[in-house]
């Protein structure tokens, strides 16, 4: 016997790539029903082998089924999953709205899959934000072996983060820089995403830092540990699919750079690929479609006494977003529906 399962907000990014990881990990589903919103009822999404149809999340009645994938926003998050939950069904939230609730857990599996136990207070669990979601895969194999004291991340985000208008927009941007008369004014980002690079995500906050900075710091001490200090820099720049980050990470004791490779190729969901040549490392385009999280360039800092560098890429609609709401799914299931 599998699971019933909703996926919500299933014409966007995100919402078909869960389709896609639920199809593709053999997620066991007995039914599967995609929901939009009115104006995209009707429309025709893939599951594995079958076409499905979406229907009206307004008005869903949710009793019965499991587990509710949403990939709907915050704003319709917060009008929907109350219902699902109350209804009985477990959302698994990809939107910020529930992340820093004391009452609803925050789960990256590789990092604390025991967290997810504590679902039944609220029947939510939170996904991560994408870009902390592949940090912590990194960061708690290396914090369990020497403990981490602080952490400077540099992010470089591709545009998929902002959504599909967001890659209209590096595209149509690319192609007028060479047409003329085609040229397209910035409407998603503030400034030119096309050949440029915006060191802005999301709103800005008081202290001068952003809110996907902020985010940052307040998830990697939920998930791994409140006693991490950590300082971000989140940077837009003209790549559709895969964020990387520069990490610098200072330990309590010292941690030579061979033990790290070795701790990071026996972590989970974590491949290393780690050569000091020409392209002996990954970036963006070739992490795209994979569910790994990638590490290269893994360095000693010889600034500090106990410091190491390394540079981490991941398909931030599958680690970052879908993959990691399966992977709650799956250990959802394995640890507490036990169905399947």
């Amino acid at each position: 016997m599998g699971y019933k399962v909703v996926v919500a907000g299933a014409t966007g990014n995100v919402g078909r790539e869960m389709l896609n990881i639920l199809a593709e990990r053999q997620f066991p589903v007995d039914e599967l029903v995609p929901l939009a919103s009115r104006r995209s009822l009707g429309t025709e999404v893939s599951f594995g082998d079958q076409t499905l149809k979406t229907k009206d999340i307004d008005g869903f009645d949710f009793t019965g089924y499991d587990i509710a994938l949403f990939a709907i926003g915050s704003d319709a998050t917060k009008k929907y999953a109350p219902i699902a939950a109350k209804q009985g069904c477990i959302v698994i939230d990809n939107s910020s709205l529930y992340r820093y609730d004391p009452d609803v857990p925050l789960v990256v599996p590789e990092v604390n899959p025991e967290a997810v136990d504590g679902y039944a207070k609220k029947n939510i669990i939170a996904n991560p934000n994408c870009s902390t979601a592949q940090m912590v895969v990194a960061l708690k194999p290396l914090h369990d072996r020497a403990k981490i004291k602080r952490v400077v991340v540099s992010t470089y985000q591709s545009v998929s983060g902002s959504g599909k208008a967001a890659i209209d927009e590096l595209w149509d941007q690319t192609k007028g820089m060479y047409v003329p008369g085609q040229e397209v004014e910035p409407k998603v980002y503030p400034k030119q995403i096309a050949f440029n690079v915006i060191p802005h995500i999301d709103v800005f906050l008081d202290d001068g830092s952003t809110k996907e900075e902020w985010k940052m710091v307040a998830e990697t001490k939920k998930i791994v540990d409140p006693a991490i200090k950590l300082t971000a820099t989140c940077v837009r720049v003209p790549v559709f699919v895969g964020h990387s980050e520069a990490i610098n990470i200072e330990f309590e004791e010292f941690l030579d750079e061979d033990e790290a490779r070795d701790i990071l190729r026996e972590a989970p969901g974590i491949m290393v690929v780690d050569k000091r040549e020409d392209g002996g490392y990954v970036t963006p385009v070739e992490c795209v479609g994979d569910f790994a999280t990638f590490i290269s360039r893994i360095r000693q800092d010889s600034t500090i006494e106990n410091g190491l560098n390394l540079w981490c890429v991941s398909d931030n609609l599958r680690k970052g977003a879908a993959l990691n709401a399966v992977q709650i799914a799956e250990t959802l299931g394995n640890r507490v529906l036990k169905k399947g």
